[in-house]
C-alpha cells in the first residue's frame, strides 16, 4: 500500500508484469484518481514542439523560431498538457520548494523518457539564486534517477525566473547559459546526440538558448529536448 503525495489517499500500486519483478514496484506516488487529472496531449500536435493543434501544422511559437532558425527547428518531446492540475503541482514544487513532489514529476515522465535514446541527457540548470533559495535543483531532482545526467550547462546569476515573465518578456530573455568546461572531455566534442531536459515547454526560449550554447561546443550534435508538459 502506498500513500498518494497529492491527495494523501492510501492506494494499491497499479499492477504491471514488469514491475512485479522490479525493485520499483513500490515507487508509485500517485493514486489513479490524481493521475487521471493530468491531461495527456492528443494525437494532433505541432511536429516540432508537440503543442496540441486542431490541425497538424506548425504552431505560432515554432513559426516564430522558424524566422530565426529557418528549417533548423528543434524537436521537443512532451507528454502532458499544462492544465490546472499541473499548474498547482508546479507552484507547490517550485514556488514553495516542496522537494518531495519531484517524485510525482519523476513518475509522470519516467516511462516515456526511458524510451528516448541519446548519448547525453543535459538538465536545464536552476539559476544559482533560486537554487540557494530552494536548496535543491528542481530539474536535476526530477531526472537524476531516470537517466544518467551530464552537467554541461550552468546558468548565470540573476537571470530571473521565466515563470514570472509574460510571453513577450520570455521571448526577449537574453542568453543566460554558459558551458562548464570542467564537465567536458575530448571524446565529448564530437558528433553526438543530446537531449535537453526541462519541466515545462512554454515558448521554447530557454531550450533554444541552451541548444545555441551547446552547439558552440558540439557543432555537429543532434540536439532535441524533453519537457514533461507543453
Amino acid at each position: 500500500m502506498n500513500e498518494c503525495l497529492l491527495c494523501g489517499q492510501v492506494f494499491i500500486p497499479r499492477f504491471s508484469f514488469v514491475r512485479t519483478f522490479s525493485i520499483e514496484i513500490n515507487d508509485e506516488r500517485l493514486c489513479l484518481q490524481c493521475l487521471k487529472k493530468f491531461e495527456r496531449l492528443g494525437k494532433d500536435r505541432c511536429p516540432f514542439c508537440d503543442k496540441n493543434m486542431e490541425k497538424v501544422e506548425i504552431c505560432s511559437d515554432c513559426r516564430f523560431w522558424q524566422k530565426i532558425y529557418g528549417n533548423n527547428l528543434m524537436k521537443n518531446h512532451s507528454i502532458y498538457r499544462y492544465n490546472r492540475q499541473f499548474h498547482d503541482l508546479m507552484v507547490s514544487y517550485k514556488r514553495y520548494g516542496d522537494y518531495c513532489l519531484h517524485r510525482v514529476l519523476e513518475e509522470l515522465s519516467s516511462e516515456h523518457l526511458k524510451n528516448l535514446n541519446f548519448d547525453y541527457y543535459v538538465p536545464i540548470p536552476t539559476s544559482p539564486d533560486h537554487q540557494q533559495k530552494r536548496q535543491f535543483d528542481t530539474i536535476t531532482a526530477i531526472y537524476e534517477k531516470i537517466v544518467p545526467l551530464s552537467f554541461f550547462l550552468k546558468k548565470r546569476e540573476h537571470t530571473g525566473a521565466q515563470g514570472e515573465k509574460n510571453k513577450q518578456e520570455r521571448l526577449a530573455t537574453p542568453q543566460g547559459f554558459i558551458v562548464d568546461a570542467n564537465q567536458l572531455s575530448e571524446k565529448d566534442i564530437s558528433e553526438t546526440s543530446i537531449l535537453l531536459l526541462d519541466d515545462i515547454y512554454t515558448t521554447g526560449r530557454t531550450l533554444y538558448h541552451a541548444r545555441d550554447k551547446l552547439l558552440e561546443i558540439f557543432p555537429n550534435a543532434k540536439i532535441e529536448s524533453f519537457a514533461i508538459c507543453r
